[in-house]
This record gives C-alpha cells, sequence and structure tokens, in this order.
C-alpha cells in the first residue's frame, strides 16, 4: 500500500488510502498530536498522514528519520518548504501551530510510520 506513493511523488495522482495503512494504538500523547494533525495538517497531508493532491504523504518512506529528521518538521511549520519530492507546489508556514504542538504531531506521524515499517 504504501509503494504506491512512489508513482504519486512523481507527479501521478495514486497516494495510499487511509484504509490501506497498519493504523497503531496511540499513546495519550501521540493521541493529543493526531488531533493537531487533524486540525492542521490533514486537509494537505490526508487522513492519517496518507497525502492528497495538495499534500504528499507522510506514511512513506521519503520521510522516514533518517532522510526527514525531527527539525524538517520544526522547520516545514514554522518556514514553510520549497517543493523538491513533489509536484504540488511550495508548502506554506502553518499559522498558529506552537513548537510544543509540533512536537506532538511529530510523535503521532513517527507512530503512523513505526506501524508501517518506516523507521
Amino acid at each position: 500500500a504504501i509503494g504506491a506513493g512512489a508513482v504519486w511523488l512523481m507527479g501521478g495522482s495514486a497516494s495510499p488510502e487511509a484504509s490501506t495503512i497498519t493504523l497503531p494504538r496511540l499513546t495519550t500523547a501521540q493521541a493529543a498530536g493526531k488531533t493537531l494533525f487533524d486540525a492542521n495538517c490533514a486537509a494537505c497531508h490526508g487522513r492519517n498522514a496518507t497525502g492528497t493532491e495538495q499534500g504528499p504523504p507522510l506514511v512513506h518512506i521519503i520521510y522516514e528519520p533518517n532522510h526527514h529528521g525531527d527539525a524538517s518538521f520544526y522547520r516545514a511549520a514554522a518556514l514553510g518548504v520549497r517543493a523538491h519530492h513533489w509536484r504540488l507546489g511550495n508548502m506554506a508556514a502553518v499559522e498558529g501551530v506552537t513548537e510544543a504542538d509540533v512536537a506532538k504531531i511529530i510523535d503521532y506521524v513517527r507512530a503512523l510510520q513505526r506501524a508501517n515499517g518506516i523507521e
């Protein structure tokens, strides 16, 4: 299911469906991160971080911690990101999201990634 994202990143429209990924049991902190993700990130990055036509899937090998460390998530939220792995345009900074919020979002996204073999 996650492999479908490779086509999507190259400019196609295939992205993993939210129902095709493994959902982990969330800790209280990760559940708080999910709530923040749903409110601030899901519109573009999709339900359960599976991507949309506006933003790439974060449950994808390209976002593994060794390639996109936690600092890249903090930077993206604070400053935005110039498009480099996908053809969807630049990501704007996310207004109103604090560093503490981003830490919770990262905890949630990393839990999703680990549950799907991305470590």
